[in-house]
């Protein structure tokens, strides 16, 4: 399976555009969007929709500038899967996420997060490969140092060491857009406005 997973759209129109023609130029099969669709819940339109006329499949998270009830009615709106607390499951590989938001009004606790991870995880544990999404990045990693004021997320750092995803995909922290590194086996990687694409 051919991914493409990008954060942090915050809105831009034009981006998503040519993220969808990307996507398509590169016969992706599935889109992750790793948070932040809005910019403080503003205007959503065409966050999704470009892709779903390319006819790809889009799954998400939430990030801090989208609320859950945002990201519901997205989901609803447009027939896509928020994958907040759930998962979802393509052939031998399982996807989880949640939003993992510790700042701003749509936070939720360690706990919630550890909680709803694990959720999304007991549905998929048996699937050959798993991928897990969320918007904020893992604490204890080299990009949670590239910023003074953004924490990483303690829960999420448990929750790779104790499931072992193949591929954690996170964004929230501009400042480390791009950057991969190791948790353990699993390959941690910020999509923060910097698409990646990779076969699973």
């Amino acid at each position: 399976m051919r991914i493409l997973s990008v954060g942090c759209i915050h809105g831009n129109k034009k981006f998503v555009e040519d993220l969808a023609q990307k996507a398509e130029d590169e016969n992706v099969d599935l889109v992750i969007l790793a948070g932040d669709l809005s910019s403080h819940e503003g205007n959503t339109e065409g966050v999704i929709g470009p892709f779903l006329k390319k006819n790809k499949k889009v799954i998400f998270v939430p990030g801090n500038h989208d609320s859950l009830a945002t990201a519901d009615f997205l989901a609803e709106f447009y027939g896509v899967k928020n994958i907040h607390g759930y998962s979802v499951r393509y052939k031998d590989i399982g996807i989880f996420g949640c939003s993992a938001v510790n700042c701003g009004i749509n936070q939720i606790n360690d706990k919630e997060t550890y909680d709803l991870l694990k959720k999304g995880f007991e549905s998929v544990r048996y699937l050959k490969k798993k991928i897990m999404v969320t918007h904020v990045h893992p604490a204890g990693t080299k990009m949670e140092k590239l910023s003074q004021f953004v924490e990483g997320n303690k829960a999420v750092e448990k929750a790779i060491k104790q499931f072992k995803p193949d591929i954690m995909l996170c964004s929230h922290l501009h400042e480390g857009r791009g950057l991969e590194e190791k948790i353990g086996t699993t390959k941690v990687v910020n999509v923060a406005t910097k698409p990646q694409i990779f076969d699973v």
